[in-house]
């Protein structure tokens, strides 16, 4: 049976709307650091295989976990569009508790980047994979020796022994 009409029954409500997922940055950036602490102390376990004193040995050999966003909002309990609007809903906020989360969401950002980044050139992590994350390229020009490319096209037709250059 649905609600009659005209019903009130909003009024009644203990509260509106659910509750913030974050509801202030502190909070935020503390599960942001809880998160960085869990994948510091848990890293990934290869198996190896090797031979030692004529036998096969199987170990395992730890890898370094990089950080990154998805799991940073697996970890949170959010998705990672929620996490993107969210930041992209601060700017040019003026309230205090918005410039706070703009700045704890762009350290949680640096903080990410800067471990893949030093990972990848200490050799943690593989850095083609990182760099392509990073959106990080090389823009050495292998066909036109930096030469500007001109893409006008243009025609040279001789007539009567004169050269015409149509473009």
């Amino acid at each position: 049976m649905a609600a009659p009409k005209g019903n009130q029954f909003w009024k009644i409500r203990s509260k509106h709307g659910r509750d913030k997922i974050f509801a202030t940055p502190e909070i935020l950036e503390n599960a942001a650091i809880e998160y960085f602490e869990w994948v510091d102390s848990t890293p990934l376990l290869e198996d190896t295989a090797y031979h030692f004193h004529g036998t096969i040995v199987h170990d395992n050999i730890e890898k370094k976990r990089p950080y990154t966003i998805h799991a940073l909002c697996l970890y949170l309990g959010v998705d990672s569009q929620f996490f993107s609007q969210f930041e992209k809903g601060l700017v040019g906020k003026d309230d205090e508790i918005s410039k706070d989360f703009y700045i704890v969401c762009t350290r949680i950002r640096e903080t990410i980047y800067n471990q893949k980044f030093e990972g990848a050139s200490s050799g943690f992590f593989n850095a083609n994979i990182i760099a392509r994350d990073l959106h990080l390229r090389d823009n050495t020009d292998v066909t036109t020796d930096g030469k500007e490319i001109i893409n006008t096209p243009s025609i040279n037709i001789e007539i009567d022994g004169k050269n015409i250059d149509l473009k």
